[in-house]
């Protein structure tokens, strides 16, 4: 998307009383109204609210005037054009935005969207070819309110500065540069203080009762990709697959839990810290564990590729599997010194590779590596800690002691949740100083640098305990610390915290009737607090998954424990996006993105670590030895078990299709008549 693309000569500095945009009779702002659109075709009576845009308190009235002719004016002369409501007055703090039918149907088919043909197929949506595709004339039929909310916001996004200009209103010395983003530059300038899209009370009541409020198990998710978006809608669906995918490790971890003596055993010297007597035969328990490593490397590969499936599926219902992100404008955030795009002819911000590269080398490697540092001096203190109550436990042998054996496992959770947290945020201010074009490159970055310390943090000391210390009683025990006291801390600081905040904070200050003025209503939902995103919910389910492919052969109970935490999580999830946080914008997403591929080198991974935790079993070591095996000789065989099951893992990912093969059909299909389009628009 480019605004200003055809607009390219110099010009001279605009002064205040020359906004740089021209002004047609069409947008003009009539008094309190709604501006007006000059295409008979967007002429509505009812217009959506669908953005609020809050304002400085100090922006005075000829730069909120000067704001909205710029977000009406058509797109050829530099603007978003979008349909503009002053609020109360001209002086007011907000500005409530919509758009028309040919400004939502032209980005419709920039950002690469499926909509419904008239032989009822999904086709990617040409602008040209609108009046063969269904309900093309009724925009809240055609486009979901997610969709509809995010276009908004992607032409406020691709707003461009078409020469220096002057904003009315502001000091002398605040100047736009040509092609500067101006909704970037006008917020850093504290004119907009924030953009977020509003709800719509009668669908967020129904969408509430379906999913959250009632007894019923299976999610709306059609009606979340609607209302949320593609991008929120994937996030549940996975969780509910991955949710009801645990069953059958939870069924299997219970069997081998209850009839199997020795894991009984196990457990409970795990838990008292003391050696517990048995005349159970370990046979039985080895085989258990055997069982449980094997079923969960397969499971992991399954699941995987089966979701991959459900998410092709999933794409092409919801019309996002044509998705166009190449050669589009730079990310708000991307600076540069203006020249021509080689690629795409336009006059954009040109950012040397070479010096992206450089940041990250002197930059960002060396502070991922300071943060990893931390992890290990926390893994120290904790093994430091650790010894000190277990001798305490040998001196007092009591059931104080006993309590005493789980405090460095909690301190050392509660070490490692903080530490995360502050990384998540120094990442991010590291991410931005690369300085990445485009969005998809930025969150790629992003959760790159996070995947390798989460990875490092969360999995690190459960590695050095099995495989350095060889210590399986302190694994199962730190493991069923993790499950536990990580699943209480997420519920508490993810729901409990901000329901008592929102319930005895913020509630209070944002009272409404329902004969409050509408602007009022809209400001209330300014006040909730900003929503965090799903980041913090996909490393959730990460680690999750960690625990259960790399570790769960010594800790049965793990599936079970987790498929409890889900079934509440959620609920809670649905609940949270839907009461105590603002509406987010949405992207439209054919799939998790990069997180996929996290979770499919964890699986990977898995093989690895199950094959190894089994080496050390006493059983299986006995066995061995009484086999006449060298310790060699094990190490051999390990070696050649493990890359039997990597091989039995990369069979199953093939002979399991990405996706079914009437998608790939439709998909083929779809590339096709885009291609087909494309020629037809060059030959005209």
């Amino acid at each position: 998307m480019s605004k200003a693309a055809g607009d390219e000569d110099g010009g001279g500095m605009e002064t205040a009383e020359q906004p740089e945009v021209k002004t047609p009779s069409g947008a003009a702002t009539i008094g309190p109204d709604w501006t007006r659109v000059s295409c008979p075709c967007c002429v509505s009576e009812r217009v959506e609210p669908l953005v609020l845009v809050k304002l400085g308190e100090k922006v005075r009235p000829e730069t909120k005037r000067w704001l909205i002719r710029v977000i009406g004016t058509p797109q050829k002369d530099g603007g978003a054009a979008l349909l503009a409501h002053p609020g109360e007055d001209a002086s007011g703090d907000i500005i409530v935005l919509s758009a028309p039918r040919c400004t939502l149907l032209k980005a419709t088919e920039e950002l690469g969207l499926c909509k419904t043909y008239h032989n009822e197929e999904m086709e990617a949506f040409s602008y040209n070819d609108r009046n063969n595709f269904k309900n093309a004339d009724n925009m809240e039929a055609f486009l979901t309110l997610a969709e509809r909310q995010y276009i908004v916001k992607y032409e406020l996004d691709g707003l461009r500065a078409q020469r220096d200009l002057r904003v009315p209103g502001l000091p002398d010395n605040y100047t736009l540069q040509h092609r500067d983003s101006i909704w970037r530059k006008l917020g850093s300038a504290g004119v907009i203080v924030d953009t977020l899209p509003l709800h719509n009370p009668d669908q967020l009541k129904d969408l509430s009762e379906a999913w959250y409020s009632g007894n019923q198990l299976a999610q709306p998710l059609d009606s979340v990709n609607g209302y949320f978006g593609s991008s929120v809608a994937f996030y549940f669906s996975f969780l509910d697959f991955y949710t009801w995918s645990l069953l059958p490790l939870a069924i299997l971890g219970l069997s081998i839990t209850y009839f199997s003596g020795e894991v009984q055993k196990e457990m409970d010297e795990s838990l008292s810290g003391s050696p517990v007597t048995s005349d159970e035969d370990s046979g039985a328990a080895v085989s258990g564990h055997m069982v449980q490593a094997v079923f969960s490397m397969l499971w992991s590969t399954v699941v995987m590729e089966m979701w991959k499936r459900r998410s092709s599926s999933l794409s092409y219902r919801w019309g996002t599997m044509h998705l166009a992100e190449r050669f589009a404008e730079p990310r708000p955030g991307f600076h540069g010194d203006l020249g021509v795009n080689p690629v795409t002819g336009r006059v954009e911000p040109l950012f040397p590779g070479w010096q992206r590269d450089l940041r990250m080398a002197l930059v960002s490697v060396p502070v991922v590596g300071l943060f990893l540092g931390l992890v290990v001096l926390g893994m120290l203190c904790f093994y430091w800690a650790e010894a000190q109550v277990q001798q305490l436990h040998g001196d007092w042998d009591s059931l104080l002691s006993q309590t005493l054996l789980y405090v460095p496992s909690v301190l050392h959770i509660a070490y490692t949740n903080m530490l995360g947290t502050v990384y998540r945020t120094v990442a991010r201010s590291m991410t931005e100083y690369e300085n990445h074009r485009e969005e998809s490159a930025f969150e790629n970055h992003l959760t790159a640098k996070v995947l390798v310390f989460t990875f490092f943090n969360c999995f690190a000391v459960l590695f050095h305990i099995a495989f350095f210390k060889q210590d399986v009683p302190l694994l199962r025990k730190r493991l069923a610390s993790l499950l536990i006291v990580t699943q209480l801390l997420n519920q508490v600081t993810e729901v409990v915290i901000p329901f008592l905040v929102d319930r005895f904070i913020s509630a209070p200050h944002r009272t409404e009737s329902e004969d409050d003025p509408q602007e009022d209503k809209f400001r209330n939902q300014s006040a909730l607090p900003v929503f965090p995103g799903l980041f913090g919910e996909y490393i959730e389910l990460l680690v999750q998954f960690g625990y259960l492919s790399l570790f769960s052969c010594v800790f049965p109970l793990t599936a079970v424990l987790l498929l409890l935490n889900n079934l509440t999580e959620i609920r809670t999830d649905a609940y949270k996006i839907c009461k105590l946080f603002r509406k987010p914008f949405s992207p439209p997403a054919a799939n998790m993105r990069v997180w996929q591929i996290a979770f499919e080198i964890l699986s990977f991974v898995s093989v690895v670590s199950n094959c190894w935790l089994l080496l050390l079993s006493p059983w299986l070591q006995k066995v061995c030895r009484d086999g006449g095996l060298s310790g060699t000789n094990i190490l051999v065989l390990a070696v050649v078990v493990e890359h039997v099951l990597i091989l039995v893992k990369v069979i199953m990912s093939v002979l399991i299709p990405d996706e079914p093969a009437w998608i790939r059909k439709k998909r083929e299909h779809i590339e096709f008549t885009s291609m087909q389009a494309l020629r037809e628009q060059k030959l005209h």
